[in-house]
């Protein structure tokens, strides 16, 4: 195998780029030869995937976080939008969010995760694909591997960005979900998947998920299949404050599915708008590409993740 390790230095309060050495020597004791390549700022993951499928790389490993995993996703998807093939992915985590390797079961600790990629099955991964209304107006395409939500998501991520990063992923987001319901107010939007009404209602958060986990640990999607050419849509809607927290710890274990408040749609298409003339932020893998209105769409099996 061809293998190319993309490192986000910067990822996690630096924690990748401290973690390399550890790393390149786990890969070398297991027999996987590899390149290792440094991203050199905001959004340049993508660039340097690009470079390893034009070098002929077989696959890519990304040692960061899952911002630094959404930024390598846009290399395949070419400048109209569509899936464009590339190099297999794998993870080494080593950033300050981590959501998407637990739906994998890939392990946190260096010569574990390791260990796991030198074992690893190829398998099929759905690409989602974003239409998305940017800050100032206009529209934008955005590839994502995990969850996109909106309502609470998108201002929790923004307040998690702000702060300090030292004190790792399920920390962080849980106080910055914490003081972004301190000042969130319910945005009744319209839902819709694969053309059909799902909801109209004031949302907490409404998640589309190809992955099973976000915001630090949190699974709000159980039963997402990352290969089902499907996503999971979780909605919290029409909820009182304390019905929220009394859910809270639900959804880190994922007993919060069937209880009151929380539906459950699975789809290839969603379609949400702002009922009114408000400002709805998104979350993509824990940045913020902008608010609605948004369309989502899933590429079926459009790449292949080595896990």
């Amino acid at each position: 195998m061809k293998l190319c390790v993309v490192v986000n230095p910067k990822a996690g309060s630096g924690r990748a780029g401290r973690r390399l050495g550890d790393i390149s020597r786990a890969l070398s004791r297991h027999g996987l030869e590899h390149e290792v390549v440094h991203t050199r700022g905001p959004g340049d993951a993508a660039r340097c995937v690009d470079d390893a499928r034009n070098a002929g790389m077989d696959c890519v490993a990304i040692v960061g976080g899952d911002g630094t995993l959404n930024e390598a996703c846009q290399a395949y998807l070419d400048e109209h939008g569509n899936p464009r093939p590339g190099p297999d992915l794998a993870l080494i985590p080593a950033g300050t969010g981590g959501d998407f390797r637990k739906t994998f079961g890939i392990p946190d600790d260096v010569d574990e995760a390791v260990r796991h990629l030198a074992k690893a099955r190829r398998r099929p991964l759905d690409l989602g694909i974003l239409q998305v209304t940017r800050d100032d107006g206009g529209s934008a395409i955005r590839a994502f591997l995990n969850i996109t939500s909106f309502g609470i998501g998108g201002l929790t991520d923004r307040i998690v960005n702000e702060s300090p990063k030292w004190m790792g992923g399920r920390v962080a987001f849980f106080l910055g979900t914490l003081r972004a319901m301190v000042v969130y107010r319910d945005a009744r939007v319209i839902v819709r998947v694969d053309g059909e009404d799902f909801l109209q209602a004031p949302i907490f958060n409404v998640a589309i998920a190809n992955g099973r986990y976000f915001g630090g640990g949190m699974m709000i999607a159980p039963d997402a299949d990352p290969a089902d050419g499907q996503f999971d849509i979780v909605a919290l809607a029409d909820l009182p404050r304390a019905r929220v927290l009394a859910l809270s710890r639900h959804i880190y274990d994922g007993s919060h599915i069937g209880a009151r408040g929380v539906t459950v749609r699975r789809g290839s298409r969603v379609e949400a708008r702002p009922v009114r003339d408000e400002v709805v932020l998104i979350d993509m893998d824990g940045e913020t590409p902008g608010r609605l209105p948004a369309v989502a769409t899933i590429a079926p099996a459009a790449l292949h993740i080595r896990a």
